[in-house]
């Protein structure tokens, strides 16, 4: 049986972009999560970061995608780096998280609220 193109590109694309969130999820979500869960105001500001990236993506006038979400983080990534931002080298003090690890945690959450397991 042969697939049209159209549809291997497109399952290559959401399966890139489910990797992308995959690896963002192992890298800061899952430990981000876990200290917003521990913590009341970590998990507002999760929250309130989450419905900025809804905002920003017009989740409030068509589904969020994995597609979507990827793509954001990756954006959000590419320019913290190139304004100098490097990753953490050691455990984040998840008290006074910075911007950016915050808002990468929200991607998190978002995406966890697309997976349908």
């Amino acid at each position: 049986m042969r697939v049209p193109f159209t549809r291997v590109a497109t399952r290559t694309a959401v399966d890139s972009a489910r990797s992308s969130l995959a690896a963002l999820t192992v890298s800061v979500g899952t430990v981000g999560l876990a200290a917003a869960a521990a913590r009341p105001g970590l998990l507002a500001l999760v929250d309130q970061h989450a419905a900025a990236v809804r905002d920003s993506l017009d989740g409030d006038r068509r589904p969020l995608t994995v597609a979507a979400l990827a793509g954001y983080a990756e954006g959000v990534r590419a320019a913290a780096v190139e304004h100098g931002w490097a990753p953490p080298n050691g455990p984040v003090d998840w008290s006074e998280p910075e911007w950016l690890l915050t808002r990468l945690v929200a991607v998190c959450a978002l995406a966890r609220s697309l997976d349908p397991s």
